[in-house]
């Protein structure tokens, strides 16, 4: 005579081991698309910052313009990022007309992450995205 095993409580301890891998499966599925779709954001923001400089006629107008074109797309796309700082290199303005020359904006901003909980994520992320723009060779001083 053979005796059946008894499998009651083995549904309990199917469910402790595998709810808390698949929350954290999702939680790892959050957290790279928040990521990736910040990190595009700040692609897209330099991109405008960039073209706005480049159009502009002096180094100063090119800052400000670059500033002003990524904080308005950051902020239109509301990828909720703290501390965002823009930075312009305005070096190839200086170049005489008839050499090539380009503007170069980064975008940099602090994702929070607190609010996932997954073993292993930080709190939050220091993302960057840098994009060049080139500069007309023989524009208007």
């Amino acid at each position: 005579m053979t005796r059946r095993r008894d499998e009651r409580g083995s549904a309990a301890i199917e469910a402790a081991i595998g709810v808390p891998a698949f929350a954290l499966l999702v939680g790892l599925i959050i957290f790279g698309g928040r990521t990736a779709s910040t990190h595009q954001a700040l692609q897209s923001a330099a991109a405008d910052g960039a073209r706005s400089a480049s159009l502009a006629r002096s180094p100063d107008t090119a800052a400000a313009d670059a500033r002003e074109a990524a904080t308005t797309s950051i902020t239109n796309q509301q990828i909720g990022c703290d501390h965002v700082k823009v930075s312009v290199d305005t070096a190839d303005f200086d170049k005489r007309p008839g050499v090539p020359g380009a503007v170069d904006v980064t975008v940099s901003c602090r994702l929070d992450l607190s609010d996932l909980a997954v073993p292993g994520v930080p709190g939050s992320r220091v993302l960057r995205a840098t994009m060049s723009s080139p500069i007309d060779t023989w524009r208007e001083r």
